[in-house]
């Protein structure tokens, strides 16, 4: 009787933004723009051997109520600065990157990427975005100008016209002469072409094909367009089910619409967001994880939070007391700008109906009620029992790994890395070393040949 082969864990660690998933209040917290804080992240997720060091990105300062949001203002510096700085502090962790499609060019975000995967030796990765709103839009010359509906057409010509340019070059242009050193044989290396409803392109490219071939791709969307979006060009998907059900079903839905495109499932990995809390023992972990929560959603955050689905000032409501009594204002949001989570809440008047019955149920507080409808930390419990919860859904086609948000910054992640870690060694599931250089060896996923027309 054959049994199913154990599947390889993908680990990967995020470093956390300005969100409210750190507990700032914590002594141990540091830092969230300090190199060292940087640098204290990637080397544990390297002594680690996770796939990779993931950054997300901030174009603009949210604010709320016409004020900055508070934990905007300890900044968020440029993604490439920060992963071409950890390229030369690290040698095989892979280095990924969020870029917004809507806000830069094919070009010059190619350029970076290509460079970045030269100086890593082949670790570069692009999380690819979209952005619609006219608030993020207002830092740049075309603010506010594409319609929301117009974001992935833009971002599939971006990345279609970005891997022309990752394979502008095919390593066949330039050969060696012993008398005048290398030069290129055919005038053609670099040569690009694109036309298209919002690039029309041409011209050379100036860095040669990367270790990687082009850069590992991510795609985070989670709407049908997105996974449509993903399973067509993306290499990873950055999910949001770290749940059985919910994960079997994102996982099975996204796998199955790969050979519609000529691929297989094993081109593609599923990697939800996870947050965790250990202990010495499960118990203490579940205390400690409650205490996380009241940390993280402060009596300030729970108002702020239920601002984004009323769209009015609560301020002067008791966190501790209970829901408004009034009905959201169901127009055009415009208390929280450049906040991701306002999308959520399509029907506003539903949600704080149901949040309403949800209280009156279990007689919750406005600040229990947030705690209890927001995220919680996927994996609770001693280090044996995260490991195989980990393990247990990994195994089960609920995905292909995880991407590890610590609560706190920039040490949270060190005691996964010396307990967990050696603990799914054992169950021979992760890794105990390195066996590639790039990004791609850590994922399993082949160099892809170059696609280009002839010029």
């Amino acid at each position: 009787m054959s049994t199913k082969p154990l599947k390889q864990i993908h680990l990967a660690a995020h470093f956390p933004g300005v969100n409210n998933t750190t507990v700032w209040s914590d002594p141990a917290a540091g830092s969230h723009i300090d190199f060292d804080s940087f640098v204290h992240f990637a080397r544990t997720a390297e002594r680690a051997k996770f796939d990779f060091l993931f950054l997300a990105e901030g174009l603009r300062l949210r604010e709320q109520g016409g004020q900055i949001y508070d934990l905007d203002v300890v900044g968020r510096p440029d993604t490439f600065t920060v992963l071409a700085a950890l390229a030369a502090v690290t040698d095989r962790l892979g280095l990924t990157g969020t870029i917004n499609s809507t806000f830069n060019e094919p070009y010059e975000v190619a350029r970076q990427f290509a460079s970045l995967d030269h100086l890593s030796a082949g670790r570069a990765a692009w999380n690819v975005v979209t952005s619609w709103d006219a608030f993020t839009g207002e830092n740049f010359r075309r603010g506010g100008f594409l319609p929301r509906e117009e974001r992935y057409s833009r971002a599939k010509e971006f990345l279609a016209a970005a891997t022309g340019l990752f394979d502008s070059w095919d390593g066949t242009e330039i050969v060696a002469d012993p008398v005048s050193g290398t030069f290129l044989r055919d005038a053609r290396a670099g040569a690009f072409t694109h036309r298209g409803p919002h690039f029309d392109i041409e011209g050379h490219f100036n860095v040669p094909r990367s270790p990687q071939g082009r850069p590992v791709f991510f795609q985070a969307g989670d709407s049908d367009e997105g996974r449509e979006f993903a399973a067509a060009r993306a290499d990873a998907i950055f999910g949001r089910y770290g749940t059985l059900d919910a994960g079997r079903a994102f996982y099975a839905d996204v796998k199955r619409r790969l050979p519609r495109y000529g691929r297989t499932p094993d081109q593609l990995k599923i990697l939800p967001a996870a947050t965790f809390v250990l202990g010495d023992t499960d118990a203490e972990a579940q205390e400690t994880a409650h205490e996380v929560r009241r940390l993280q959603v402060s009596g300030q955050t729970a108002i702020k939070y239920l601002e984004h689905v009323w769209n009015r000032d609560l301020s002067a409501y008791d966190p501790d007391g209970p829901l408004p009594d009034i009905d959201p204002d169901p127009g055009e949001n415009t208390i929280a700008l450049g906040r991701a989570s306002v999308r959520q809440f399509r029907d506003p008047i539903g949600t704080a109906r149901h949040w309403r019955e949800l209280a009156r149920a279990k007689n919750l507080s406005i600040r229990e009620l947030v705690i209890a409808t927001t995220a919680r930390q996927t994996f609770v419990g001693s280090a044996a029992t995260v490991a195989r919860a980990i393990d247990d859904l990994v195994q089960a086609d609920a995905a292909d790994g995880f991407i590890l948000v610590p609560h706190i910054t920039p040490g949270g992640l060190d005691t996964f890395a010396d307990t967990v870690v050696p603990l799914l060694q054992e169950r021979g599931v992760f890794r105990t070393e390195y066996e590639g250089t790039t990004l791609r060896d850590h994922l399993g996923l082949s160099v892809p040949a170059p696609v280009h027309p002839d010029l």
